[in-house]
Formats: C-alpha cells, structure tokens, sequence
C-alpha cells in the first residue's frame, strides 16, 4: 500500500525497499519533505554503526523492537531519543533492532 491523496501518503513501511548501508544494516527511506525526513533501521544483531554520527540538524528516533546501546543506555522498544543539533551517537545492538527515525534539518537564516 503506498497512496498520496490530498497531501497526505500513507504507506506499510514493510513494503519500502531496503538498501544496506553498512554490515548488517538496513535503510528503508520514509516520505521526505522539505521540513523532515524519516527512515526506519533495521540492525542484524552484532551490528554497529560505522562511524560517529554528527547531526547538523535536529534527529529523533523510537525503538521499534530489539535494543540499542546508545551513548550508554540500553534502549528496548518503546525508548524515544531525541539529538538536538550538533550532538553525536554510534548505536550499536547485540540482539538485532529496529528504529523509527525522523531528521529534521537546521533552519537556514
């Protein structure tokens, strides 16, 4: 199911290709406009991020199901992480994982 009606998409976010971005881990990209961008992770369990990510913009993300460990916290579904602007992280799991996430990009002045 992917409808766009009046301004509004709606879509299973299962049927939305995924591409590995990395060992072990999975982007599906999310409808985008220019004030948000959304996208879901899924983490093989073992998986690391590759590298610090460094947000310019603002990032938040909801654990689906699984656990991260991010900047120290075990994070299991249901935990909501909010990145202001200029903050880093590396998630990483041990049991496999799945984010919801959003990034919402610095306002240009």
């Amino acid at each position: 199911m992917n409808e766009e009606h009046d301004g509004v998409q709606i879509l299973n976010v299962d049927e939305v290709e995924s591409v590995e971005v990395a060992s072990g881990i999975f982007r599906r990209l999310l409808p985008t406009t220019e004030s948000a961008r959304g996208w879901v992770y899924d983490f093989a369990p073992g998986s690391e991020w590759p590298e610090v990510d460094v947000h310019d913009g603002e990032e938040r993300y909801y654990v689906v199901s699984g656990e991260f460990i991010d900047r120290g916290h075990r994070l299991g579904p249901g935990s909501y992480v909010v990145f202001a602007p200029g903050s880093t992280h590396r998630p990483r799991t041990e049991t496999g994982a799945r984010m919801l996430g959003i990034s919402i990009p610095r306002r240009q002045v």
